[in-house]
């Protein structure tokens, strides 16, 4: 009785806010500014330290089905949130043992090591503590003199260094305001480590690089991770989810497809609304960018942005997901309806379940697609009164600023998901 009295003190009331504002310090001139944080971790509902440990065998395999369970009722302690999101992310194979993950580990470590080291013979300042907000090379290839980045030769002879270069102080001038309400970002030594990370992902994906917005995907793992490899490798897994988002052109938004089938879904679940925002020219979406771009963040606080990720990601998850990724041949049948049967089904997110049984496998129709929906429909009544035009309506949705329960949005994504497929089944 003890023990269950200390965890509810732990995990209730005013102690969960303490708990979570220990992890997330706020710098007191912010407080007043940032959106309210509705997430509190919950005894019997969240997932603990406890029940995280449990759920592991004597040699390491990871009982997945359970873990998902307790996530999308109630969210990761903050205490195990960095570990958990790595087999959410597909960084681990729950199937592993200790032993495995361990050697995955250090092989990704090492290989972390030696791309930093090759854009640290670069650009000496990676790696420093230090990170740089000022251009160091010219348009052409040229160091700039003054910088103390010891660029000192030109680099117009090799196009990927320099473009690779000439994005280095734009990732700088982000990390610089990326979460500044934030104590952790108060030192430079860990907005540093954000830039270092962020800069030698967009020399490893030198098809995407570095795009406005990454920055914040990133920072969270950055805090959650201490081992900067371990946060790299964390954020690129997060990335294969979301890369996509980022592939901007003159011609296009990485977010397009996404944006087609949240046109697609209003049109199909609320033919009214749809009709009113084609009216108003809005029938791309293209208001709903920033939403998708970034995971809601700008929607939520910190923390419950947090809480909302992790909720998806189980939702979506795969459970072959690590082969997907690290060995797409043997996981070529993953997703086929007919090789699973309802035991192999539990161990899918809830979202993800729905679309197999459903047969719809279309990857561009993640669960924030539905979240978007779910806000457009919450504010259904007030775009159709009020809206005359799509600055009405921008304005209108940037109401839910810090007012976005995460928890109802998720059930509500997921009715909307279930009423999308039944209405396009019909069809």
């Amino acid at each position: 009785m003890v023990v269950l009295a200390a965890i509810a003190e732990l995990f209730g009331g005013n102690a969960g806010t303490e708990e979570l504002e220990a992890f997330y310090p706020i710098r007191p001139d912010c407080l007043a500014d940032i959106p309210k944080t509705r997430f509190r971790p919950r005894v019997g509902k969240t997932l603990s330290a406890r029940r995280w440990h449990a759920a592991f065998s004597e040699d390491g395999h990871l009982d997945i089905e359970k873990v998902l369970r307790r996530i999308q009722r109630g969210g990761i302690h903050p205490s195990i949130k960095g570990f958990v999101w790595e087999f959410l992310l597909g960084c681990f194979d729950p199937n592993s043992t200790f032993d495995d993950r361990n050697q995955l580990r250090e092989q990704r470590r090492e290989r972390y090591a030696m791309w930093k080291t090759e854009c640290q013979n670069m650009v000496p300042v990676i790696g420093s503590g230090k990170y740089i907000t000022r251009p160091i090379i010219t348009d052409d290839g040229q160091p700039i003199e003054g910088e103390d980045c010891h660029v000192t030769s030109a680099v117009s002879d090799n196009k990927k260094v320099a473009h690779w270069m000439l994005f280095l102080h734009q990732i700088g001038l982000d990390v610089f305001r990326t979460d500044r309400a934030l104590v952790f970002y108060e030192d430079e030594a860990n907005q540093a480590k954000l830039w270092d990370i962020l800069a030698i992902y967009s020399w490893v994906d030198d098809d995407i690089g570095y795009v406005q917005g990454m920055n914040d995907i990133c920072s969270p793992m950055v805090i959650l991770l201490e081992n900067e490899a371990d946060a790299f490798w964390c954020f690129e897994h997060a990335m294969r989810r979301l890369r996509e988002n980022f592939r901007c052109s003159t011609s296009s938004i990485g977010v397009q497809s996404q944006l087609g089938i949240l046109s697609q879904v209003i049109k199909t679940v609320d033919p009214k609304l749809h009709q009113h925002l084609e009216d108003l020219d809005g029938g791309e979406y293209l208001f709903a960018f920033r939403m998708l771009m970034v995971l809601f963040r700008r929607e939520f606080s910190f923390v419950d942005a947090l809480y909302l990720w992790e909720v998806m990601w189980a939702m979506e998850y795969n459970p072959n997901i690590f082969l997907l990724y690290e060995q797409p041949d043997a996981a070529l049948d993953s997703n086929s309806t007919q090789t699973l049967h309802a035991k192999e089904l539990k161990r899918y997110g809830k979202f993800q379940r729905k679309n197999l049984q459903n047969g719809h496998t279309d990857k561009n129709c993640a669960l924030s697609v539905f979240l978007v929906a779910s806000v457009l429909e919450t504010k259904n009544r007030q775009i159709l009164k009020d809206a005359k035009g799509l600055d009405d309506v921008v304005t209108i949705l940037g109401e839910i600023t810090g007012n976005l329960d995460a928890k109802k949005a998720c059930q509500n994504a997921l009715k909307i998901q279930d009423k999308y497929l039944k209405k396009a089944k019909k069809s």
